[in-house]
């Protein structure tokens, strides 16, 4: 297998860890740690679920490689994550010496490497890691169009049903009359989000 297949098929394995966010209901982003052409530890979001800040899919992904080695530092590791990583994300693999990342989709909301704030370009920093952006892009970003994209139709499904209880209080069996009035201005915005843009994690 050469280099371009290899690197397509990690990241095929953290498209199916980010599908593993998407069941639980979490933001779709996924990632693989990779050493000598074997993976070795896997991550997807879950700072929802988990109640963590920094449950992101690289940091979930990068405990579990230290915890593997017994070592803080992977040096001769690579991470495989399908979206551009966040600048919290971003430290961490530099503080652990990744050698290589690649990256899917890019993220103009929090994006450290190069869409908002580069900081894996910073001169400055002491270690840089080789940073290899648009990998299966195309796929990593539809997974997150999607999800938002079902997330908005729920939410406006939702705020409707909770309009028309309010004008017939009567309408459903234990209607929730305490839903806001200002309800709608809420689906107005929502409805008129493009069908490709993501708000981050």
């Amino acid at each position: 297998m050469n280099s371009d297949s290899f690197d397509s098929a990690m990241m095929r394995l953290a498209i199916d860890q980010a599908r593993n966010a998407a069941v639980v209901g979490e933001v779709p982003v996924g990632a693989v740690v990779v050493r000598d052409g074997q993976v070795i530890a896997t991550g997807y979001n879950h700072p929802v679920g988990s109640h963590d800040p920094t449950a992101h899919a690289e940091i979930r992904a990068l405990r579990e490689a230290a915890e593997l080695t017994s070592n803080y530092r992977l040096s001769d590791c690579s991470i495989y994550v399908t979206l551009e990583p966040c600048a919290m994300c971003c430290g961490a693999i530099i503080h652990a010496r990744l050698r290589a990342l690649y990256y899917g989709a890019s993220d103009p909301k929090t994006g450290a490497c190069g869409s908002v704030v580069d900081l894996m370009g910073e001169p400055r920093l002491n270690h840089h890691t080789q940073v290899h952006a648009g990998l299966r892009a195309q796929e990593c970003g539809q997974l997150l169009r999607d999800f938002f994209s079902t997330r908005r139709r729920q939410r406006i499904a939702g705020s409707a049903a909770g309009r028309s209880e309010l004008q017939d209080p009567g309408a459903a069996a234990g209607a929730n009359n305490n839903a806001a009035p200002e309800d709608g201005i809420e689906v107005e915005f929502l409805d008129n989000q493009p069908d490709d843009s993501w708000t981050g994690r």
